[in-house]
């Protein structure tokens, strides 16, 4: 999808901002590491009326909420013409689902609902949290009956970065604790469930795969960085979106999905020599000929020029495997997650 906004800086400030990346070590401008994350606040159990609900906000003052509610829905094709299970048995219907049953929306003040940055970044979370089957299966009741799931995510204010990590943070956190009501019927009866909330079961138990999350990440050169700023953003040579999903009762990761994102980078101005044009009282030498032959063939020396091309296998390869790794970015990322207090709403 194209970049989500174009980065006010100069041909010399991008210039010395990509030097400083891409030294070694990395010099970022606000002095992290480069696997590390800006600091945030989260809670959960906000939102009283909702099943689940959470909020984060990151150090640079974006914020995020995200509610969930869930109703019952009557299952297209399992009406009272077919042969309806009484039993406790529920048969080849058990773990069933469809990616139909969840429904997902982004608003982000100043876009449209239909504009590319909320679909593409809809389309994003959703697809990571289908790709297991995983929340499809939970949302079956039985034969007749299953879950709709409404997943609102809000952006509170308007993006001071790409906004994909702060939602996918957020949307972890608010399935965690989303609660549905207790099923007291059996088999395939219309549903009847338990009036007190304390009996509530949780969306995804302790012991069960807990909801993926998406990890934003760049190459300046050979360099690797995550959670990038947005002037780190401006001189990016790639941008990757990795969601990662935790294997149930162990430590290790998978990938369900990656997506690029094209840099803003791509969109900066590139430095201009003297020799073709007047800026700070130089004349211009060049013929518009000559200008244009030379930006044909690259060879134009500036102090900076966007990045073209695509980026290698190899360099994708050392993105996943400092994500998924033992003891790497998503280990890190999700032991903070698990400092997160899961309320009841």
């Amino acid at each position: 999808m194209p970049p989500y906004t174009n980065i006010p800086l100069s041909p010399a400030e991008l210039s010395y901002l990509h030097t400083s990346l891409s030294s070694t070590p990395p010099i970022r401008p606000d002095g992290r590491t480069p696997t590390q994350f800006r600091p945030l606040v989260a809670e959960t159990a906000i939102l009283p009326t909702a099943n689940g609900s959470a909020r984060v906000c990151f150090s640079d003052g974006t914020e995020a909420i995200v509610g969930v509610k869930a109703e019952v829905e009557k299952t297209r094709g399992g009406g009272m013409e077919q042969d309806v299970n009484m039993g406790g048995d529920d048969g080849d219907d058990e773990g069933k689902g469809e990616a139909q049953w969840l429904q997902l929306g982004i608003d982000i003040p100043g876009l449209r609902d239909d504009d590319a940055l909320p679909v593409f970044l809809g389309a994003m979370l959703r697809e990571a949290l289908l790709a297991d089957g995983g929340l499809a299966a939970r949302l079956n009741i039985n034969a007749r009956f299953h879950w709709r799931l409404y997943v609102d995510i809000l952006l509170l204010s308007p993006p001071l970065s790409y906004p994909l990590p702060l939602l996918s943070l957020t949307t972890h956190l608010a399935l965690l604790s989303t609660r549905l009501p207790a099923l007291v019927s059996q088999g395939d009866e219309d549903p009847l469930f338990n009036d007190d909330w304390q009996a509530s079961l949780p969306l995804y138990p302790s012991k069960a795969s807990q909801p993926p999350i998406t990890l934003l990440v760049i190459s300046v050169q050979d360099t690797i960085l995550f959670d990038p700023s947005v002037p780190e953003l401006a001189v990016a040579d790639a941008v990757l979106a990795i969601s990662v999903l935790q294997t149930p009762g162990s430590r290790t990761w998978s990938v369900v999905a990656i997506r690029t994102v094209d840099p803003p980078s791509r969109l900066t101005a590139a430095g201009v020599p003297s020799s073709l044009g007047s800026a700070g009282g130089a004349v211009a030498t060049d013929t518009n000929a000559e200008v244009l032959l030379a930006r044909e063939r690259d060879e134009i020396g500036s102090v900076w020029r966007p990045p073209r091309g695509g980026v290698g296998r190899k360099v994708i390869a050392r993105m996943v495997k400092m994500v998924v790794e033992s003891g790497g970015v998503a280990d890190e990322v999700m032991g903070g997650l698990e400092g997160v207090k899961i309320g009841m709403s």
